[in-house]
């Protein structure tokens, strides 16, 4: 799915001199694999939000897929949300289910039948590597696990947009660098991924298009960029260096 925002800007309180989005342009196009990142603040959760329709903008116009967001009715709705995967960085997994039954939950409360269900799931948990684990519960799983979980319901229904909110900011990195694995796996299978993020180490290590928000305006959009924009990084840089200088 392609994503198009359009002069979008977000206030929560009317009147409010600090709107959470302001004038954003932006277009990802179906397929890409990006970056969303900046401070605790700076409008990431919230333009996120915007997508999975869990917020509707003040002013500006929302399309993702060519439906413009904010001109559909409850059914359109409901079939839009089919067509995302969100990953939480807290899993949100559900614990009295195993593990086979959190993945094909999704396609039950979609009112997919059992002969559709069970060879789907099937397929996705050995594509995250969990089918052995497939009768186990959350709690018996490692996080990292946990986390492939999560895809893995976030997948099952064959998305065409994957909304990805801090997805490995409660891993280790060995295991961080395994989930980044999988989702680029799932990217380059044509699944659009808009993945916020504060993990520098990982931006910097697998570059792609990188987008960073700021008081909620979009301040850079870098393709194969770095976490920090290249004259912040040169600054940062001759900073150390001055200070060692005269230190």
């Amino acid at each position: 799915m392609d994503i198009q925002f359009n002069g979008v800007t977000k206030r929560y309180m009317s009147g409010s001199s600090a709107p959470a989005l302001e004038n954003v342009f932006l277009k990802i196009k179906k397929g890409e694999f990006v970056y969303l990142i900046g401070e605790t603040g700076s409008g990431k959760s919230t333009l996120l939000r915007c997508i999975t329709c869990e917020v509707i903008p003040t002013n500006g116009y929302l399309t993702v897929g060519g439906m413009q967001l904010r001109r559909m009715n409850s059914v359109a709705l409901a079939l839009y949300r089919r067509e995302i995967g969100v990953v939480f960085q807290d899993f949100q997994l559900l614990p009295k289910l195993t593990v086979f039954e959190n993945a094909a939950f999704v396609l039950e409360t979609m009112g997919y039948s059992s002969e559709h269900i069970k060879p789907r799931v099937a397929d996705v948990l050995k594509q995250v590597g969990l089918w052995t684990h497939r009768n186990m519960y959350p709690n018996q799983i490692s996080g990292g696990a946990q986390q492939r979980l999560a895809i893995a319901r976030a997948i099952v229904n064959e998305p065409s947009l994957i909304i990805a909110d801090e997805p490995t900011g409660n891993l280790d990195d060995h295991t961080a660098k395994q989930i980044m694995e999988l989702i680029f796996d799932i990217n380059s299978r044509g699944t659009t991924v808009l993945m916020a993020t504060h993990n520098a180490n990982l931006v910097n290590s697998y570059k792609h298009r990188v987008i960073e928000m700021q008081q909620g305006h979009v301040v850079r959009d870098e393709y194969n960029g770095c976490y920090e924009a290249a004259s912040s990084a040169s600054a940062s840089a001759g900073q150390k260096m001055e200070v060692s200088a005269n230190g």
